[in-house]
Formats: C-alpha cells, structure tokens, sequence
C-alpha cells in the first residue's frame, strides 16, 4: 500500500481548513489509508495555524508547519517537499479551486509509469482582468525564459519520490515550483480537472505580487533579458550609424546644413533611457547573484507539530 502525502502552502484560510481535511480524507481513504497531510501555514495573521494545530491533534495525519514569518507560497510549498515523506506526493492549493476529488484520477493516470502528473485547469474561475494577466505572464515566461510551460497547470500535480529528492536537490532563493519540476525532465503527463470555485474570501495575489512573481521569476530561470539588451544594443548603434552615414552624404552632395536641435535632445534622451534601463537588468542580475551567495535558508519554522524531516533526504 503507497504511502501517500499531501503538500499544501496555507495562507489566510481559516474559513476552508475543515472542509479541505474533511474532502481531503474522503479522496484518499478510498486509496490508501496510509496518507499525510501536510499544511504550511505561512503567517496570515489569522486562526489558520491555531486550526491546523487542532486538526493535528484530533488525526496524527495531520501534519503542520507555521512560518516564522511569511516567505511566500513557493517556499511553503519547498518546506512540504522537505518535511514529508510519501511514496507519492500531492501538491495543491488551500482554497479548494483545486478539488481534492480529483487525486484519484492523478494517482490512477501516475501508475501508468508517470513520475510526474499535472491537473490541467479547464475554464478557470478568476475575474477576466486576472486571467488575462495570467495569460501575459506564462506567455512572456515561455518567451524569455526559453521554455514550454502550459498556463492551464498551476501547482496541483501528484509527484513521485525521486521528483521530490531531485526537487530537494535545488535551494535557490527565486523559487517557481512547476517551473523546478519541469527542468528536471521526469516523464511526465496531464489530466483535465474543473477548476472550481473559491470556498470562501478572495485570492491574496494582487497585481503587484503577480508582477513581482513574473519579474523574479523571468530573472531566475533565464539570462535572456541580457542576450535581448545586447541586441538592442547592437540595433540601436546600427540605426546610429546609418544616420550618421545620411547625414553625411547629404552634406557632401547638397551641402546642406545639420540641423535638427529637437531631434537630437530626443535622441539623447531616448538613449539615455535605453542605457540606464539595461544598467538596471544588469543590476537586478547582479542583485539576485549577491542574494544566492549569502546562503540564508529558504525559510525559518517558529512551530511545527513533528520535530524532525522524517523524509528529507
């Protein structure tokens, strides 16, 4: 019988931990008794930790783990992979859009020889405005970052032990989870799930810390922005010196003279613009390079209801 964990990041969901135990209990018992339940309480500042604390005691399969601080959903979800110790791990969400009635159907699809398998989302029940800045963001990763990755999967996928001993492997601090599992390049497949609603309250990511999510991320899987600074770089000195070559023969052949003062203060400015903002990626890669180099821990735990990473490799 498979040992089975459930890896959730908890952030301000005092009002779903309940009904997510009581769905969660209902999918995998009919699997395997043998399961864990791992909930990362990253300090919402509401009753989610005192719940979880509950739920802990009530079922010892119950797992949890309460930040000393808050350092994010994706090093929740790397405090989980490092803490448990199922055969097969679940990765999902605390609001319930990700149904715990579809680890079925995840573990069922795995035994076909899958280390890896995604819960791709059908319609997604978000406002248009989030889709849709969701949609950017996944295409301009793709994009610069040189990889396929599909929008319709978020975090919900069910992972093998050596997915989770690889993903151990890998502790840099700009941390995009499905992004980590997809380089390491496990067979892998997807199944279609309905995406529902949320239980209760709203999403916590607003446009801010999806913009900084997209930034951070884009910076740490790809040194494309570079390669994109050289070109513009390159094309800008082209269109330069073409210009200089015009202006040149026109004065040569028609003598005319060089004038354009409007033109030419634009251009410096517009130049200028161009350098201080490719100083500035340059910058943020040399910013992220120091930031890796202090090796300071993903993340600090102040209580935990088990002491030691039984599984951590």
């Amino acid at each position: 019988m498979a040992h089975i964990s459930v890896v959730i990041p908890v952030y301000r969901a005092e009002t779903c931990l309940e009904e997510l135990y009581r769905r969660l209990k209902d999918a995998l018992e009919p699997i395997s008794h043998d399961f864990e339940i791992v909930l990362v309480e990253d300090c919402g500042g509401d009753r989610s930790w005192q719940i979880i604390a509950e739920l802990a005691q009530r079922d010892q399969r119950v797992k949890g783990i309460q930040f000393s601080r808050n350092f994010g959903q994706h090093c929740g979800i790397t405090a989980g992979l490092d803490y448990c110790d199922g055969d097969w791990v679940v990765v999902m969400d605390c609001d319930l859009q990700d149904r715990p009635e579809e680890i079925p159907r995840l573990y069922a699809k795995a035994q076909e020889g899958y280390e890896i398998v995604l819960a791709r989302r059908g319609k997604r029940n978000h406002p248009l405005l989030k889709r849709l800045l969701s949609w950017t963001f996944y295409r301009l990763f793709s994009y610069l970052a040189d990889t396929e990755y599909d929008p319709q999967a978020g975090n919900y996928r069910i992972i093998s032990r050596k997915v989770v001993a690889g993903y151990r492997t890998m502790r840099e601090r700009s941390r995009f989870f499905g992004s980590l599992v997809n380089w390491m390049g496990f067979p892998a497949s997807s199944i279609d799930v309905r995406h529902a609603d949320r239980y209760d309250g709203q999403s916590t990511y607003t446009f801010g810390k999806l913009w900084r999510l997209a930034t951070e991320t884009i910076i740490a899987y790809s040194d494309k922005p570079l390669r994109l600074a050289i070109r513009c770089g390159f094309v800008i000195a082209a269109l330069a010196f073409l210009c200089g070559v015009y202006v040149l023969v026109r004065n040569l052949l028609y003598g005319s003279p060089v004038t354009g003062w409007s033109s030419l203060m634009v251009s410096i400015y517009f130049i200028g613009g161009i350098i201080i903002a490719l100083l500035g990626i340059i910058g943020i890669y040399l910013g992220k390079t120091y930031d890796e180099s202090k090796k300071r821990p993903l993340y600090i735990i102040l209580h935990s209801t088990f002491n030691e990473p039984s599984g951590k490799d």
